[in-house]
């Protein structure tokens, strides 16, 4: 089915890449959204108004909510694809998480007025009439909502979308919340006792907890992530594929929104190597990348040493001892400067940003160790950090 709305309603829908495709993934997505939340609206507040039931009222309004939320998915897509400007030169692709931080805070605030709609029901309850009407219109409610669920989550994965990934978990949370209605509904009209207040509370509760976790979910990107697993495979692949460079590291990936990524990253390559031929391999590499990957990539360009047979047994020695101390410690940019009477060691190490030492710590103990080896080496230690990467492609 959403294959087949995209199709329908999006020109080179496959070309996710393009920020007018990814508008009108979010565009589609955003009517279709207020279309089915609306009607579910109507079809429950003239239900819950009728029968007096909170908790069926407390369900509309949440539902008129999501229909508020898909303006601000529609509004959000369409700001976020405005080009770059003098004063905005990264583009506007992260008003996209802007929108879903304003959807999470809807979410919420709603979740927190249900919440004392109901608890007031429960000091002071209301006769509710049971209906089959009622069970219907929530059974079709709870079909439409896992629809939505499946609907957002494919156009998420699609588009690689943090707003809509967020309006999916909404959508299961109401799968949950109008099931927990339909149950207290039946539980009420054949065991004699009023359970509207507190499914009202229980409904109120599944919007709050939902809210919390979507304000983290969706706060994230905004503070920065590490990138995917896959999407750092796939650099490394492209980048070493080139016989002359030796080694990556220190890659960093800063995102601005899901269609505008930047990467910086060093690259090894012999310190012989005419330097106007292995500018025209990172020229050419950095291309590449942007054209197959949308990735603007800046390599810096490290010469290694590679024929110092005295430096390359200092280096392995170096590796051996640190992967006794911990198996997570790199090294890279490992070069000696000779001397007649002192020898400097330069080197940086990368660790995990939780590590049992810290950096001081480490450098010291490497030091020593270094020392121990030759007293007459002087030594100057760079302890870089990176993250974990993640596995969500979204």
């Amino acid at each position: 089915m959403t294959n087949l709305l995209a199709r329908l309603f999006i020109k080179d829908y496959k070309n996710t890449d393009n920020y007018k495709v990814r508008e009108q993934y979010g565009k589609l997505a955003g009517i279709t959204g207020i279309i089915t939340n609306l009607l579910l609206f109507i079809m429950k507040i003239t239900v819950g108004a009728i029968f007096n039931s909170i908790a069926i009222i407390a369900d509309s309004i949440n539902n008129l909510s999501d229909s508020a939320s898909s303006i601000v998915t529609l509004v959000g897509f369409k700001l976020s694809g405005k080009p770059a400007d003098e004063k905005h030169p990264y583009g506007h692709a992260r008003i996209e998480y802007i929108a879903g931080m304003i959807v999470s805070f809807i979410i919420l605030m709603l979740g927190l007025q249900l919440g004392k709609s109901s608890f007031d029901k429960i000091l002071m309850p209301e006769e509710t009439v049971f209906s089959y009407v009622t069970v219907g219109i929530l059974i079709v409610s709870i079909l439409i909502k896992i629809w939505q669920c499946l609907f957002y989550r494919r156009i998420a994965k699609t588009i690689a979308s943090s707003t809509l990934k967020a309006t999916s978990a909404d959508s299961f949370n109401d799968v949950i919340a109008t099931t927990v209605v339909l149950i207290g509904a039946i539980i009420s009209q054949f065991a004699g006792f009023n359970l509207d207040g507190y499914m009202g509370m229980a409904v109120a509760l599944f919007i709050i907890i939902s809210g919390i976790r979507l304000v983290i979910e969706t706060a994230n990107p905004l503070l920065g992530l590490p990138p995917t697993k896959k999407l750092v495979k796939e650099l490394e692949e492209r980048i070493t594929s080139r016989e002359d460079i030796l080694g990556i590291h220190d890659l960093k990936v800063h995102n601005y929104g899901a269609s505008s990524c930047f990467a910086t990253v060093h690259c090894e390559v012999a310190s012989d190597q005419d330097i106007i031929y292995i500018h025209e391999i990172i020229d050419e590499i950095e291309r590449e990348v942007f054209k197959e990957m949308n990735i603007n990539l800046v390599i810096h360009m490290d010469p290694v040493v590679v024929n110092d047979e005295r430096a390359n047994e200092l280096k392995q020695t170096i590796q051996e001892f640190l992967g006794r101390l911990s198996e997570k410690i790199q090294i890279h940019d490992f070069r000696v400067v000779w001397g007649e009477e002192s020898s400097h060691v330069i080197f940086d190490i990368a660790i995990p940003f939780r590590f049992e030492y810290t950096d001081e710590q480490l450098e010291s103990i490497i030091s020593d160790k270094i020392k121990e080896l030759d007293d007459s080496y002087s030594v100057t230690l760079v302890v870089d950090h990176e993250g974990e990467f993640t596995d969500d492609e979204t």
